[in-house]
């Protein structure tokens, strides 16, 4: 009688070994930090679509007869809005759009570097909308306190200090980087039998839910393996300087310097400014951008944490949907003259990079779509640590339960 040949399963090579051992103590050290990180910015990701739905009645003034009215001066404005506020710190900055439907945003916002937590760091950060015909209030937030700034901070920080807090987000996201690199090395199937399980569900009514939680672990991870790995090195953008300039290094083809226009400052005499300059730098964006979103003016006051200026500079948001097409203008803040003009097709591709980071990172970029795609894979990233800690749970249990049977045996 002929012998039947026995097929031992061959032992995974020491890279794969070593992979797998990665993986798992990575995924039990840092599996809860990873679920907080990645729920926090699945629920950050349709933040402008809920406040454009629930502020939509203060978002736009419904002021009537417009084209036959003026907008009150931004001086003029300030003024109105700090008598019906009465805030213990200044206005900020406002918010101007181009669509004379909408109103004006005015926003308060002080920081205090020197503490060490969220709540305590920024004393104030409140938005009024306003009414630019009759600079009636229209409605205040408490954006601090607001669901969408709670749930950034912690996506950001864990609710620490800023200057430090990143990198206690920062650290995880490195390891959980390593983790998707050993991920794939684990999950690159032998051959070609094993490579067809590994693409797609095979469940069966009999089908068990340890093999059901397997699967989605392995083939969830593996299809949202490229886009958790742009969420994670976008994310490490905000953490690490490095990943900044390294971004910007090889996108702009090898520039190391980022464009500085720190030089052009004012050079008209302050006896030049007056209430009506401000409302100069205004007029001339609008002229220049007519089909822009709108842009910000700082109000020039003294904040907690005032740190050098060296220009007056304007920010103009082209979109209303993300931050990535944009220009900036540089003004004598004293004659209301533009000096410096800088559009996206003055800017290099590292330049455009750059400024697109924080639209890639929240899935805005192409707007709603992505935005689709960044919260499914954002929910795809918390479920990991779970289905991974099932996996391990389970084999462990068994483990056990075998070595109970030996000694009984």
């Amino acid at each position: 009688m002929r012998r039947k040949n026995h097929h031992h399963k061959k032992k995974p090579g020491f890279f794969k070994k070593w992979s797998a051992k990665l993986h798992l103590w990575f995924g039990l050290s840092i599996g809860l930090l990873i679920f907080i990180i990645a729920i926090t910015g699945a629920l950050y990701v349709f933040k402008d679509e809920v406040e454009n739905f629930t502020r939509k009645e203060y978002i736009y003034h419904n002021e009537k007869n417009i084209e036959h009215k003026k907008i009150l001066p931004i001086r003029a404005l300030e003024r109105l809005v700090n008598e019906q506020t009465n805030e213990d710190f200044p206005i900020h900055w406002v918010n101007v759009p181009i669509d004379n439907k909408m109103s004006y945003q005015f926003y308060w916002y002080e920081h205090k570097p020197d503490q060490w937590n969220y709540f305590d760091e920024f004393p104030v950060y409140k938005l009024a909308y306003v009414n630019p015909y009759t600079g009636k209030v229209l409605q205040v937030y408490d954006e601090k306190n607001g669901f969408f700034a709670i749930v950034k901070s912690i996506h950001w920080s864990f609710l620490l200090k800023q200057d430090w807090g990143t990198y206690v987000v920062g650290i995880p996201v490195i390891i959980f980087l390593l983790m998707l690199i050993t991920g794939i090395v684990l999950w690159w199937p032998k051959n070609k039998a094993a490579r067809k399980q590994r693409f797609r569900f095979q469940w069966k009514d009999s089908t068990q839910w340890k093999r059901k939680n397997y699967d989605l672990h392995n083939i969830l991870g593996f299809y949202s393996s490229i886009f958790a790995l742009i969420l994670t090195i976008t994310g490490l953008f905000y953490a690490f300087f490095v990943v900044q300039a390294s971004i910007y290094y090889i996108f702009s083809g090898g520039e190391t310097a980022y464009p500085d226009f720190s030089k052009i400052t004012t050079k008209a005499p302050i006896e030049m400014r007056n209430e009506g300059t401000i409302d100069k730098i205004s007029d001339k964006v609008k002229e220049l951008y007519p089909n822009a979103y709108g842009f910000s003016l700082d109000l020039g006051h003294p904040h907690l944490d005032d740190h050098e200026h060296p220009n007056f500079e304007v920010y103009v948001k082209h979109l209303s949907y993300s931050y990535h097409k944009s220009s900036s203008l540089i003004f004598d803040e004293n004659s209301g003259e533009l000096l410096h003009r800088h559009d996206p097709e003055d800017k290099n591709f590292g330049e455009k990079t750059v400024a697109a980071n924080y639209d890639i990172h929240v899935g805005a970029i192409l707007g709603l779509p992505t935005k689709i795609v960044a919260f499914i894979v954002s929910l795809i990233i918390a479920s990991m640590p779970v289905t991974g800690f099932m996996i391990w749970w389970g084999r462990r249990k068994k483990n056990n339960n075998f070595q109970k049977n030996l000694k009984i045996g």
